[in-house]
């Protein structure tokens, strides 16, 4: 098969995977699914793909590391962010090292550099670089590791900061003197990543923090409010058939690398002494067993010492529930950066000779992420089911100190531009723009009077909000019909049709 017809097939069966995990009469997590198709593309069809790592790298991290960093919450990040570092670093290290351990002690044939590039998240892709290259030329110097890893960090964090400002700065430059066409925006959001990722990487820096930097610093720039409102709509639907792509291509082609994966692994187990191949699913067992032991402890551990810090501080705090220490061991999903890390290991030493165990590190890897999906799946329900979670912050006290100031700013915008409206208008028209500013402002009061209102009446309000969104889609949706049906008969044509039809579109997307 050709390059873009593998690809197509690759799609594909992303498309047929979200339909067959509805159609299945039990729950079963969607890379299990996208995994089996892809076994079953390269077992039964005979058209495996052979990858190279490099061009696996480049193409699928930077954009889904972007996007993580563009949507991830900036404000929980940084309140949390002391749990967060102690997780995203501490822990990280901590099961890497625990696992590699665990791993080389299991399988002698699997060298410990190798050991330790199986199990990686987006926090040690970092460190998966210095394994690889320990694995590569068999030396390893902690002072030099440490001094090249601040300089991979700092320099590619730094990279993603400013090739993002740069380009923010330049478009909006641009647009400003010369216009733009309506996609130029989206588009240059989808170059951002691997324009950041490939200058950090020519400067033998982490082009995978550049792309989650320039996520963060992407989030950051979109509070210019310069964007418009349609190529926000616009840009998230192409960012989220993106990220369901990118995502399920890789399940796919984990799945196609399967077969392969297993034969090698089979061989690589055979030089430990074990020629029965149900070995391969005992090490996969123990290390998950391990991983999710390494985390518990990780976590007890932090656990205590916040108690402690909190205790010292004088500060009243209440401990977590047993069940949620376990829930959190179990939560530990490897997912599709784990698989991107170790599909990327070298198909060759420099010498020529094969990538030690590479196939047997494949094979572990697809079963850690396929035992730990179907653990959380299994286990993650009954452990929650009834659990009373820490409070959340008054997320709601927020969001109605939001709506108020939103809807006064949007009052006084109203009254303003009814002002300077009359000012132009003919005498005639004066208590059409008074009666449509009226209409206008008391959509807004009502936000003003819910807030200002007691708690019953909050909640008969919010109650009528539901019945007019849902009655207000039922306007929408017969709309769109009776435009489809005037255009089916030939009474309207396609251009005013299709016209028509965005407006009620972008109109319903408010309420969706």
């Amino acid at each position: 098969m050709s390059a873009i017809e593998i690809a197509l097939a690759m799609l594909l069966a992303v498309v047929g995977s979200g339909y067959l995990v509805r159609m299945l009469p039990f729950s079963l997590p969607l890379p299990l699914v996208q995994i089996a198709l892809g076994a079953v593309i390269a077992g039964v069809f005979k058209h495996g793909v052979t990858l190279d790592p490099d061009v696996f790298f480049l193409l699928f991290l930077p954009p889904l590391l972007f996007l993580d960093g563009w949507r991830i919450p900036k404000d929980g990040l940084m309140r949390d962010r002391g749990v967060i570092l102690a997780l995203a670093l501490g822990l990280v290290v901590f099961t890497v090292l625990g696992a590699g351990f665990l791993i080389h002690w299991l399988i002698p044939a699997m060298p410990l550099a190798v050991a330790f590039a199986l199990l990686n998240d987006a926090t040690g892709l970092v460190c998966f670089r210095f394994a690889v290259a320990a694995a590569v030329t068999g030396s390893f110097s902690l002072l030099s590791a440490s001094l090249s890893f601040l300089w991979v960090a700092l320099v590619g964090l730094g990279v993603g900061v400013v090739f993002t400002l740069a380009v923010s700065f330049a478009q909006r430059w641009l647009s400003r003197h010369f216009g733009q066409e309506a996609g130029s925006p989206i588009l240059i959001s989808l170059l951002i990543p691997f324009g950041a990722y490939l200058l950090a990487e020519q400067l033998h820096a982490s082009g995978i923090l550049a792309a989650v930097a320039a996520g963060i610093t992407m989030s950051y720039v979109e509070l210019s409010g310069r964007v418009l409102a349609t190529t926000r709509v616009q840009r998230t639907a192409v960012w989220n058939t993106v990220q369901f792509a990118l995502n399920g291509i890789m399940f796919v082609l984990l799945g196609e690398q399967l077969p392969a994966s297993l034969q090698g692994a089979m061989e690589s187990v055979a030089q430990s002494g074990h020629r029965n191949p149900w070995w391969l699913l005992v090490y996969a067992l123990a290390i998950n067993v391990g991983l999710a032991l390494l985390r518990l402890a990780w976590v007890w551990i932090s656990m205590r010492v916040n108690l402690l810090k909190a205790h010292h501080h004088g500060t009243a705090t209440k401990r977590p529930h047993w069940r949620l220490l376990l829930a959190t061991s179990l939560a530990g999903v490897r997912g599709a950066i784990t698989l991107a890390g170790v599909m990327t290991l070298p198909l060759l030493l420099p010498d020529g000779t094969p990538f030690p165990a590479r196939e047997l590190a494949i094979f572990l890897a697809t079963a850690v992420i396929l035992l730990s999906l179907l653990a959380a799946s299994i286990g993650l329900p009954p452990l929650l089911k009834g659990l009373e979670l820490p409070p959340e912050p008054a997320i709601r006290q927020e969001e109605s100190l939001v709506r108020r100031t939103a809807a006064t700013a949007a009052i006084a915008a109203v009254e303003k531009a009814q002002h300077e409206l009359l000012e132009k208008a003919p005498a005639g028209d004066v208590d059409t723009y008074t009666s449509a500013a009226t209409r206008v402002i008391a959509l807004y009061q009502h936000w003003l009077d819910e807030n200002a209102s007691s708690e019953d009446e909050a909640r008969q309000l919010r109650k009528a909000d539901v019945a007019e969104r849902e009655l207000r889609l039922a306007a929408l949706q017969g709309q769109r019909e009776a435009i489809f049906e005037m255009t089916r008969h030939h009474h309207v044509s396609d251009e005013v049709s299709r016209r028509l039809v965005r407006e009620i579109d972008l109109q319903e997307a408010r309420y969706r």
